[in-house]
This record gives C-alpha cells, structure tokens and sequence, in this order.
C-alpha cells in the first residue's frame, strides 16, 4: 500500500501566477479527500510578501472542516512560522530546510547550520502538540552548488530526529535526481537510521525522471510519496523550477503496476481537470490528457 500526500494546494501553488480563492483551496481538499487521499500538504506559514499565494494560511486552515481519516499538514521554515502553525487546526507539522547552504540561504536567508540552530529548538516543543516532520529540500542536488554528500543529508536528518521529528521527507526540490542515486540513498538512509522511521520522498519532474525516481524509491522500500494534482508546481527560490511529479500520472503507474494506493483516479483526474480550468493553462498531468490505460484495452 502506497500513502500519497497530495501537495498541490501549498506546493502546486505557490509558484502560480493565478491565485486561487480560499473557496477554491478548500474544493481542491475536499475533492482530493473524496478521492481517498490521506493526507494533504494545504498551506505554508511564510512571509507573505515573498509568498503572496501562501498569504491566506490561516484563513484556509479556518474554514476547513475536518474529516474522518484526512490529515492536513501545514509547512513551516522559520521559528515565527512553526509559531504560526502551531496557532492553527493542523494535524501534521512539516518543517523545511535545505541540505545544501547556497539553497538556504536563498530560500530562508539563513546557512544551513543557523538555520538549524533556529529551528531545533522548536522542534521539540512542537513535537509535544502534533507529530512533526522534517523535510530536506535539495536533497539530490542543489541547483546553485551542484551535488550535495548523501553524508550531509543524513547529518541534518540526524539532528531533526533527535530534535522530535518522527518522519523525514528528502525532496528533489529541482529534479536533480536520478533512479540509482534515489536507490542508492534510499538505502544508505535504510542503513544509518534504520527502517522504523518512515521515510517519504518529494520529486519534482524538471528533468523527466520523476516517476521513474519514484519507482526506484519504491523497489528500495518507500512507501511514501507526495505529489502535486496535474503536475503543478515550482520553488519561488529555485531557478527554472517546474512542477512535482503528478498526483495522477503517479497514480496511474503504480495502479498499473498493481500496487494499491486507497484512492480513486477518476476523481483525481476530475480535480485536475478543474483545477486546470481554474488556472486558465495546459497542466502538465499526461493521464488527464491521454485517458487510463484500462480505458483503451481492447
């Protein structure tokens, strides 16, 4: 059984141009919980001025209602943001860092060791009131000083588990990545901090490779992944930054691959085609477009 976290309401949108209204977020949710989506990425504490599409967070988290089997995470990167979130009804805290210092830096303003010192203390604090968990940004590659160590990763994974953290997320923040090395880390991290701690990945598909990374994530033993309705997408920090790795297009592969995911992609192809609609563009989703393969059997 696969777990996907559907992203696309915080990290789907915050690249955008269109911004969408709060009405329009919570639809977004409700359709991918009708669709047997388990857990939503729905909203980031961030400065609103460098963020204007994450500015409603609170408002978002306000007219949510909660349902029965749906988690909501909200994402923060700073002390005053996992302050903010801490405020709100969310279920699942993500708090982001980058494993490399020239990402950080542009992203938070901060090395990746200050950044650490502000956010660890918290992190124990807020693991007291909902489960926390840590997301390594860049973890494949950093788009301003090339390969990040696997050993550099581990370190700040480290320093989140013993902080509180109860799960770790290494994220592709610009499509580095490639299927053996997302093998070949999958397992170092297997074998440094053993396979009680849940692990899921975060791909971007700048590059092409994101379901073909994903599928290498799963033969190493993920079974966590996050994706966005469509293939939206995009760091406002990151240069040339494309959409994550598609809700349904990855769906669709691991249904063909005969691997269950508890969701129902008719539904999530429906959302995508509105939220298409909404944004007033071509998503890159390529099932939405060509149909399921089941559709064309003979």
């Amino acid at each position: 059984m696969v777990e996907i976290c559907e992203v696309g309401p915080r990290d789907g949108l915050q690249n955008e141009q269109v911004k969408l209204s709060v009405e329009q977020k919570i639809e977004m949710m409700e359709h991918a919980a009708r669709s047997g989506i388990s857990k939503i990425e729905a909203v980031s504490f961030v400065n609103k001025k460098l963020v204007p599409a994450m500015a409603d967070a609170e408002e978002v988290m306000a007219a949510w209602h909660r349902r029965e089997g749906v988690r909501i995470a909200g994402l923060a990167l700073s002390r005053s943001g996992i302050t903010r979130a801490l405020q709100t009804p969310i279920d699942v805290l993500h708090i982001t860092i980058s494993a490399s210092d020239a990402f950080n830096k542009r992203n938070a303003n901060k090395t990746v060791a200050e950044g650490l010192s502000d956010l660890l203390p918290v992190v124990g604090e807020a693991s007291t009131h909902l489960p926390v968990v840590a997301v390594i940004s860049t973890s494949f590659g950093c788009p301003f000083s090339g390969d990040v160590q696997m050993e550099t990763v581990f370190s700040v994974c480290e320093s989140f588990l013993k902080a509180g953290a109860t799960e770790m997320v290494l994220a592709d923040t610009t499509g580095m990545a490639n299927p053996r090395q997302v093998a070949e880390t999958v397992r170092g991290f297997y074998r440094t901090f053993g396979e009680d701690i849940p692990l899921g990945l975060h791909f971007h598909n700048t590059r092409g490779l994101g379901l073909a990374n994903a599928v290498a994530g799963y033969d190493a033993g993920v079974r966590r992944f996050d994706s966005a309705v469509g293939g939206l997408g995009g760091c406002p920090f990151a240069p040339k930054a494309t959409g994550n790795i598609c809700t349904e297009d990855l769906v669709h592969m691991f249904h063909e691959m005969g691997i269950d995911t508890g969701t129902d992609l008719d539904g999530l192809i429906t959302l995508a085609q509105q939220v298409e609609k909404w944004m007033g563009k071509r998503l890159e989703g390529l099932v939405m477009k060509a149909g399921k393969r089941s559709e064309l059997a003979v």
